[in-house]
């Protein structure tokens, strides 16, 4: 059979309209919305997309270059397009920072039937009809001729369009920053780009000291042991947990805890390479960057000069370099058969964890504990049966295979489980209160979308997250000890529990509740601050400030 023969322009244009109209679904479907009626205006950009896209590709159209970059294009485009209509996500740098991080469990549960048919149908099988056409190359100067002839009447066009649209445009992409990052691959393609940028720009970078004036207050220098447990949540939303109003009981054990709630905190991000580290970053999310805090040492940093022991264990998918000079050990390496399948483990292992880590501390110290939480989309596997509360409840990770009900049932029992679990390290806690003061703090990386406004999971661009993925939850509890020592008035925070917090707060919470005093302490930014007996405190500047 004679195979097909295309000049390397109309080769790129035939790609071009393919991965528009087969892998950019969520790209039109936008723009016709965006675009609110301006149905000339709307064609004409989408004339302008088509012209600058084959521009673009014919400048690739070099023999021996034309195939691989062709091919490369369009199996990026069919597996970012899968995501983005699956789960309404954008894929820029930040997303493709998460999937490098990312654990074999966690990659296998988003590689499902549906993935493999889509990109086998629009990626691979385009892909090798690439390869079967013949592409007829003229001569280097004849080539570069044609190119020009083809590339700058089209560039041109473009002008046009946009000088004769220039308001509507102007108008459209001021209000939704968030259409031309939907195109695919491009959003795909200039992310790694920028990703490859930062990872070459930081492979230099020298931590630099933070806090190193930090020193333990001397009114509690030398008494009973201080624990603090830090729990880092996993894609918790505060919609879903009863004690902040949800409907259902999400929460039936801290309920019967002598817990603080709080209800209207912000996440610093909408995934955990952003979130976690800026939680125990010095920077707040209106300063932080990942040069910033891949610069700097943070909260353990601080922590530790001022002689405070300090440990992270972990149930996900690391610390994103938080604890990289701290004791750290990763739980699923350990694999305890009672709650670890596949690479994965129920969040069950950081109690257990805590309970031998506990027994033999005689030192100030604060643990984390970096849960796996709710992370989807395999919700059923982060519960086990008794949290199993709310049925029928998806049982896989493709989606849309389940109904609204049967994802979000899933999607509760996971709080009901992530209940249990910091029930259980309160209640481990208070089992030592006879020669420990300890405390709990528990905060979520961020939140989840559960199918509004046509989103699922996480990892939205902060412009334009919802609310679902922003909004996450805080408790915290005290012992009689600790709450005792610290003039800390537990009926106070309950009453301040609505004031508007974030995950800034957390850096100066933890050094306040440890009673370490340095510098780089904020009380302002301590939302135990405002609960505590002024004459008691010896924390810092003894001066109460409102919190920002």
């Amino acid at each position: 059979m004679k195979r097909p023969s295309l000049t390397s322009i109309q080769l790129s244009l035939l790609v071009t309209i393919f991965v528009l109209a087969t892998a950019n679904r969520a790209f039109w479907i936008k723009g016709w919305t965006y675009f609110d009626g301006h149905s000339f205006a709307f064609a004409a950009f989408g004339a302008a997309i088509v012209l600058l896209g084959a521009s673009l590709l014919t400048m690739f159209s070099m023999k021996y270059v034309i195939k691989p970059v062709f091919i490369l294009f369009v199996l990026v485009a069919a597996v970012s397009s899968y995501f983005v209509d699956s789960f309404g996500i954008v894929v820029d740098r930040d997303m493709i920072q998460n999937a490098v991080v990312t654990t074999p469990a966690e990659a296998g549960a988003l590689i499902t039937p549906d993935f493999l048919l889509h990109v086998v149908l629009f990626g691979v099988l385009p892909a090798f009809a690439i390869c079967l056409v013949r592409v007829r190359h003229r001569t280097v100067l004849a080539k570069a001729g044609w190119n020009t002839a083809f590339i700058a009447p089209a560039l041109l066009v473009v002008l046009a369009i946009v000088f004769a649209n220039f308001s509507t445009f102007a108008a459209t992409f001021r209000n939704h920053r968030d259409l031309m990052a939907s195109l695919n691959p491009a959003g795909a393609i200039v992310g790694f780009g920028k990703l490859v940028d930062r990872q070459f720009k930081d492979r230099n970078l020298v931590v630099a000291a933070l806090g190193e004036d930090a020193r333990r207050a001397p009114a509690n220098a030398g008494g009973r042991p201080r624990l603090l447990v830090v729990v880092a949540g996993e894609t918790a939303r505060a919609q879903n947990f009863s004690l902040l109003g949800y409907d259902r009981d999400t929460n039936p054990q801290l309920a019967q805890r002598d817990v603080v709630a709080f209800s209207n905190v912000q996440s610093c991000g909408t995934m955990t390479a952003v979130s976690l580290p800026c939680m125990f970053s010095v920077y707040g999310r209106s300063d932080y960057s990942d040069s910033k805090s891949n610069s700097t040492e943070n909260l353990l940093d601080v922590l530790d000069h001022a002689g405070v022991a300090t440990s992270w264990f972990d149930n996900n998918t690391g610390s994103k370099g938080v604890a990289d000079r701290r004791a750290y050990e990763y739980l699923p390496e350990v694999g305890d058969p009672r709650y670890c399948e596949g690479g994965e483990c129920r969040d069950d292992v950081l109690v257990d964890r805590l309970k031998t880590a506990i027994e033999d501390l005689k030192t100030d110290s604060v643990i984390v504990l970096h849960q796996i939480g709710s992370h989807g989309p395999a919700y059923y596997k982060r519960y086990d049966k008794t949290a199993r509360r709310f049925v029928p409840d998806c049982r896989t990770p493709q989606l849309a295979d389940c109904t609204a009900e049967e994802l979000t049932n899933a999607y509760d029992n996971t709080i009901v489980q992530t209940d249990r679990n910091l029930a259980q390290i309160i209640d481990v806690l208070a089992s030592h209160e006879d020669r420990i003061d300890t405390a709990m703090i528990y905060v979520s990386d961020h939140g989840e979308s559960l199918g509004e406004s046509g989103l699922y999971l996480h990892a939205a661009p902060y412009f334009m997250a919802p609310v679902e993925q922003t909004h996450v939850p805080m408790i915290a509890w005290f012992s009689d000890g600790f709450s005792r020592d610290e003039a800390l008035d537990r009926a106070c925070l309950a009453e301040e529990s609505g004031d508007a917090l974030s995950h800034d707060n957390l850096f100066h919470t933890v050094l306040g509740m440890m009673d370490v005093e340095t510098a780089v302490y904020d009380p302002a930014l301590d939302l135990t601050t405002p609960c505590r007996d002024p004459d008691a405190g010896n924390t810092g500047d003894d001066t109460e400030e409102p919190r920002a």
